[in-house]
Protein backbone atom coordinates (compact mmCIF):
# COMPACT_ATOMS: atom_id res chain seq x y z
CA UNK A 1 0.00 0.00 0.00
CA UNK A 2 1.63 3.41 -1.10
CA UNK A 3 1.82 6.35 1.55
CA UNK A 4 -1.02 7.77 -0.29
CA UNK A 5 -3.56 4.98 -0.29
CA UNK A 6 -2.76 4.73 3.78
CA UNK A 7 -3.76 8.04 3.98
CA UNK A 8 -6.84 7.51 2.36
CA UNK A 9 -7.26 4.66 4.10
CA UNK A 10 -6.68 6.32 7.74
CA UNK A 11 -9.17 9.29 6.98
CA UNK A 12 -12.07 7.26 5.36
CA UNK A 13 -11.46 4.81 8.59
CA UNK A 14 -11.67 7.99 10.94
CA UNK A 15 -14.50 9.47 8.85
CA UNK A 16 -16.45 6.12 9.82
CA UNK A 17 -15.56 5.87 13.14
CA UNK A 18 -16.57 9.41 13.66
CA UNK A 19 -20.19 8.88 11.79
CA UNK A 20 -20.33 5.41 13.97
CA UNK A 21 -19.66 7.76 17.74
CA UNK A 22 -22.55 10.39 16.03
CA UNK A 23 -25.11 7.76 14.75
CA UNK A 24 -24.46 6.05 18.87
CA UNK A 25 -25.01 9.30 20.41
CA UNK A 26 -27.81 10.20 18.15
CA UNK A 27 -29.54 6.45 19.79
CA UNK A 28 -29.06 7.62 23.25
CA UNK A 29 -30.65 10.87 23.01
CA UNK A 30 -33.40 9.97 20.85
CA UNK A 31 -34.13 7.13 23.53
CA UNK A 32 -33.46 9.50 26.54
CA UNK A 33 -35.59 12.21 25.08
CA UNK A 34 -38.50 9.46 24.31
CA UNK A 35 -38.62 8.39 27.77
CA UNK A 36 -37.69 11.36 29.67
CA UNK A 37 -40.65 13.57 27.68
CA UNK A 38 -43.15 10.88 27.96
CA UNK A 39 -42.14 10.68 31.80
CA UNK A 40 -42.41 14.78 32.11
CA UNK A 41 -45.58 14.94 30.10
CA UNK A 42 -47.13 12.01 32.54
CA UNK A 43 -46.25 14.07 35.61
CA UNK A 44 -47.22 17.43 34.16
CA UNK A 45 -50.94 15.47 33.43
CA UNK A 46 -50.73 13.89 37.18
CA UNK A 47 -50.17 17.24 38.59
CA UNK A 48 -53.70 19.03 36.72
CA UNK A 49 -56.62 18.62 38.46
CA UNK A 50 -59.02 17.12 36.92
CA UNK A 51 -62.03 16.57 39.18
CA UNK A 52 -64.44 18.95 37.71
CA UNK A 53 -66.28 18.34 34.43
CA UNK A 54 -63.60 20.47 31.76
CA UNK A 55 -66.88 21.23 30.05
CA UNK A 56 -68.58 22.94 33.22
CA UNK A 57 -66.85 26.44 33.51
CA UNK A 58 -68.09 27.30 36.42
CA UNK A 59 -66.87 24.56 38.81
CA UNK A 60 -63.29 24.18 36.70
CA UNK A 61 -62.77 27.30 37.29
CA UNK A 62 -63.03 27.26 41.06
CA UNK A 63 -60.93 24.20 40.79
CA UNK A 64 -58.29 25.80 38.76
CA UNK A 65 -58.22 28.89 41.27
CA UNK A 66 -57.58 26.98 44.23
CA UNK A 67 -54.56 24.87 42.09
CA UNK A 68 -50.96 26.07 43.43
CA UNK A 69 -49.09 24.10 40.95
CA UNK A 70 -50.90 25.26 37.60
CA UNK A 71 -48.24 26.86 35.85
CA UNK A 72 -45.66 24.22 37.02
CA UNK A 73 -47.69 21.23 35.73
CA UNK A 74 -48.17 23.06 32.91
CA UNK A 75 -44.36 23.93 32.40
CA UNK A 76 -43.92 20.60 32.89
CA UNK A 77 -46.16 19.25 30.36
CA UNK A 78 -44.84 21.43 27.62
CA UNK A 79 -41.39 20.35 28.35
CA UNK A 80 -42.36 16.65 27.99
CA UNK A 81 -43.89 17.47 24.17
CA UNK A 82 -40.64 19.29 23.49
CA UNK A 83 -38.56 16.55 24.66
CA UNK A 84 -40.27 14.00 22.48
CA UNK A 85 -40.35 16.26 19.71
CA UNK A 86 -36.64 16.27 19.43
CA UNK A 87 -36.71 12.34 19.55
CA UNK A 88 -38.74 12.49 16.50
CA UNK A 89 -37.12 15.08 14.98
CA UNK A 90 -33.39 12.50 15.59
CA UNK A 91 -35.77 9.54 14.20
CA UNK A 92 -36.50 11.18 10.98
CA UNK A 93 -32.80 12.17 10.17
CA UNK A 94 -31.96 8.34 10.79
CA UNK A 95 -34.69 7.53 8.39
CA UNK A 96 -32.62 10.09 5.83
CA UNK A 97 -31.71 8.22 2.47
CA UNK A 98 -34.54 5.69 3.15
CA UNK A 99 -37.96 4.78 1.49
CA UNK A 100 -39.23 6.01 4.61
CA UNK A 101 -37.79 9.70 4.21
CA UNK A 102 -41.03 11.44 2.77
CA UNK A 103 -42.95 10.20 5.24
CA UNK A 104 -40.78 11.28 7.60
CA UNK A 105 -39.92 14.48 6.69
CA UNK A 106 -43.62 14.86 6.97
CA UNK A 107 -44.13 13.96 10.25
CA UNK A 108 -41.11 15.86 11.34
CA UNK A 109 -42.79 18.93 9.78
CA UNK A 110 -46.01 18.25 11.63
CA UNK A 111 -43.88 17.74 14.99
CA UNK A 112 -42.28 20.69 14.83
CA UNK A 113 -45.81 22.45 14.36
CA UNK A 114 -47.49 20.81 17.11
CA UNK A 115 -44.59 22.11 19.50
CA UNK A 116 -45.11 25.10 18.04
CA UNK A 117 -49.09 24.59 18.85
CA UNK A 118 -48.12 23.24 21.86
CA UNK A 119 -45.83 26.59 23.18
CA UNK A 120 -49.77 28.63 22.17
CA UNK A 121 -51.53 26.54 24.67
CA UNK A 122 -49.94 26.19 27.21
CA UNK A 123 -49.53 30.11 26.68
CA UNK A 124 -53.02 30.42 27.09
CA UNK A 125 -53.95 27.73 29.20
CA UNK A 126 -50.80 27.63 31.41
CA UNK A 127 -50.30 31.12 32.14
CA UNK A 128 -53.66 33.10 31.11
CA UNK A 129 -55.96 31.35 31.98
CA UNK A 130 -54.98 30.66 35.33
CA UNK A 131 -54.51 34.46 35.89
CA UNK A 132 -58.17 35.00 34.88
CA UNK A 133 -59.93 32.31 37.06
CA UNK A 134 -57.62 34.05 39.91
CA UNK A 135 -59.08 37.43 39.16
CA UNK A 136 -62.21 35.94 39.18
CA UNK A 137 -62.38 33.51 42.31
CA UNK A 138 -60.81 37.00 44.14
CA UNK A 139 -63.46 39.83 42.65
CA UNK A 140 -66.39 41.25 44.74
CA UNK A 141 -69.40 39.84 44.15
CA UNK A 142 -70.86 42.95 41.59
CA UNK A 143 -67.68 42.16 39.57
CA UNK A 144 -67.64 38.55 39.30
CA UNK A 145 -69.76 37.86 36.21
CA UNK A 146 -68.27 40.15 34.30
CA UNK A 147 -64.96 38.93 34.97
CA UNK A 148 -65.72 35.25 34.39
CA UNK A 149 -66.81 36.37 30.90
CA UNK A 150 -63.00 37.14 30.18
CA UNK A 151 -61.85 34.36 31.84
CA UNK A 152 -64.54 32.17 29.64
CA UNK A 153 -63.41 34.18 26.61
CA UNK A 154 -59.80 32.89 27.08
CA UNK A 155 -61.06 29.20 27.88
CA UNK A 156 -62.48 29.29 24.09
CA UNK A 157 -59.47 30.28 23.04
CA UNK A 158 -58.08 27.63 24.10
CA UNK A 159 -60.10 24.91 23.39
CA UNK A 160 -59.49 26.17 19.79
CA UNK A 161 -55.87 25.78 20.19
CA UNK A 162 -56.07 22.07 22.33
CA UNK A 163 -58.30 21.02 19.14
CA UNK A 164 -55.28 21.84 16.50
CA UNK A 165 -52.72 20.60 18.47
CA UNK A 166 -54.32 17.32 18.93
CA UNK A 167 -55.54 17.11 15.25
CA UNK A 168 -51.66 18.41 14.25
CA UNK A 169 -50.17 15.97 16.59
CA UNK A 170 -51.92 13.14 15.64
CA UNK A 171 -51.50 13.46 12.06
CA UNK A 172 -48.03 13.97 12.71
CA UNK A 173 -47.58 10.34 14.71
CA UNK A 174 -49.46 8.95 11.79
CA UNK A 175 -47.11 10.03 9.12
CA UNK A 176 -44.49 8.73 11.74
CA UNK A 177 -46.30 5.06 11.78
CA UNK A 178 -46.74 4.90 8.37
CA UNK A 179 -42.44 5.61 7.95
CA UNK A 180 -41.78 3.40 10.84
CA UNK A 181 -44.06 0.65 8.67
CA UNK A 182 -41.32 0.97 5.90
CA UNK A 183 -37.89 1.16 8.21
CA UNK A 184 -37.03 -3.02 8.05
CA UNK A 185 -35.23 -2.17 11.79
CA UNK A 186 -38.28 -1.31 13.49
CA UNK A 187 -40.47 -3.63 14.70
CA UNK A 188 -44.33 -3.06 12.84
CA UNK A 189 -46.10 -3.32 16.20
CA UNK A 190 -44.50 0.25 16.81
CA UNK A 191 -45.95 1.88 13.22
CA UNK A 192 -49.09 0.06 14.32
CA UNK A 193 -49.20 1.68 17.29
CA UNK A 194 -48.27 4.91 16.09
CA UNK A 195 -51.07 5.15 13.80
CA UNK A 196 -53.31 3.87 16.07
CA UNK A 197 -52.60 6.27 18.70
CA UNK A 198 -52.15 9.14 15.70
CA UNK A 199 -55.96 8.52 14.10
CA UNK A 200 -57.10 8.32 17.72
CA UNK A 201 -55.41 11.54 18.42
CA UNK A 202 -56.66 13.18 15.51
CA UNK A 203 -59.90 12.63 16.38
CA UNK A 204 -60.11 13.40 19.72
CA UNK A 205 -58.97 16.67 18.05
CA UNK A 206 -62.28 17.03 15.98
CA UNK A 207 -64.24 15.79 18.63
CA UNK A 208 -62.80 18.62 20.66
CA UNK A 209 -63.22 21.47 17.95
CA UNK A 210 -66.97 20.72 17.05
CA UNK A 211 -67.81 20.16 21.29
CA UNK A 212 -65.24 21.77 23.25
CA UNK A 213 -64.13 19.10 26.34
CA UNK A 214 -67.47 17.28 25.94
CA UNK A 215 -67.93 14.11 27.81
CA UNK A 216 -67.48 12.72 24.14
CA UNK A 217 -63.96 14.86 23.51
CA UNK A 218 -62.34 13.14 26.42
CA UNK A 219 -63.35 9.76 26.29
CA UNK A 220 -61.70 10.13 22.99
CA UNK A 221 -58.56 12.32 23.67
CA UNK A 222 -57.67 11.06 27.13
CA UNK A 223 -56.93 6.81 25.94
CA UNK A 224 -55.59 8.59 22.63
CA UNK A 225 -53.28 10.56 24.81
CA UNK A 226 -52.37 7.25 26.76
CA UNK A 227 -51.50 5.30 23.75
CA UNK A 228 -49.28 8.17 22.20
CA UNK A 229 -47.26 7.91 26.22
CA UNK A 230 -47.22 4.32 25.19
CA UNK A 231 -45.67 4.59 22.04
CA UNK A 232 -43.25 7.34 22.97
CA UNK A 233 -42.12 4.76 25.74
CA UNK A 234 -41.63 1.97 23.51
CA UNK A 235 -40.04 3.88 20.92
CA UNK A 236 -37.42 5.02 23.77
CA UNK A 237 -36.84 1.27 24.81
CA UNK A 238 -36.36 0.27 21.34
CA UNK A 239 -33.53 2.56 20.40
CA UNK A 240 -32.20 1.65 24.00
CA UNK A 241 -31.86 -1.59 23.42
CA UNK A 242 -30.96 -0.91 20.09
CA UNK A 243 -28.02 0.77 21.16
CA UNK A 244 -26.79 -1.95 23.91
CA UNK A 245 -26.80 -4.55 21.05
CA UNK A 246 -24.93 -2.15 18.69
CA UNK A 247 -22.52 -1.57 21.59
CA UNK A 248 -22.01 -5.37 22.58
CA UNK A 249 -20.62 -5.95 18.89
CA UNK A 250 -18.42 -3.62 18.79
CA UNK A 251 -17.01 -4.42 22.34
Amino acid sequence: MTPTEQWEHGVKGGRERRLGMEDRFERRFAAGCAIVGSVALFLGTYLHPMDADPHDAVAAFAEYAADRLWVTSHLTQFSGVVLMVAALLIIAKRLEHTESNTWARLGSAGAVAGMALAAALQAVDGVALKVMVDAWAAAPTGEKAMVFQGAFAVRQIETGLAAMFALLMGCAVTLYGVALWHAWWFPRWLAVLAIVGGVSTAAGGIAIAYTGFSSLAMSINMPANSMLLLWMLAVGGVLSREQRSVSRRGA
